[in-house]
């Protein structure tokens, strides 16, 4: 794991991470989640894994679950699995993390989670900010399921 130490340097870390993945790289809150997870767990994640998120950012634009919940919960699946968790125990902490993300944040769908909702004149990655919170929100999850 990434020794950041301090809650400040891993905010700092989380915030120009995913400044750099959306107007860098372009890519959605899922997969940017999973990267900075994995990042700041040193896990090694697939690329097919990366790409299997492509989609997930509110199902494809659907507006239903929020790409940060997707994208956590497959990192959890592979980071538990790592831990040698079992498949009850993984299963387990996902249905915890939904249920604090959406007691926290209010909501576990993108259309509702979304600052000023969907407009065509919208400018990209508007959720920056919410992506900030939701990935920090689930590295001391992560970090809670780890230290029990």
């Amino acid at each position: 794991m990434i020794s950041l130490g301090d809650a400040y340097l891993v905010e700092e870390y989380i915030i120009n991470r995913v400044h750099e993945l959306y107007w860098k790289d372009d890519i959605n809150c899922a997969r940017t989640a999973i990267i900075c997870l994995s990042e700041l767990f040193e896990i090694n994640v697939e690329p097919q894994t990366i790409w299997s998120a492509a989609g997930l950012h509110g199902a494809g634009g659907y507006r239903a679950q929020c790409g940060l919940v997707e994208g956590t919960l497959m990192f959890i699946g592979i980071y538990l699995h790592l831990l040698g968790k079992t498949e009850k125990e993984i299963v387990s902490s996902c249905y915890n993390f939904a249920a604090a993300f959406d007691k926290s944040f209010g909501s576990l769908r993108c259309f509702e989670l979304r600052p000023a909702g969907f407009s065509e004149n919208n400018p990209p990655h508007m959720c920056e900010n919410l992506t900030c919170s939701g990935i920090e929100f689930a590295y001391q999850y992560i970090l809670e399921i780890i230290n029990r």
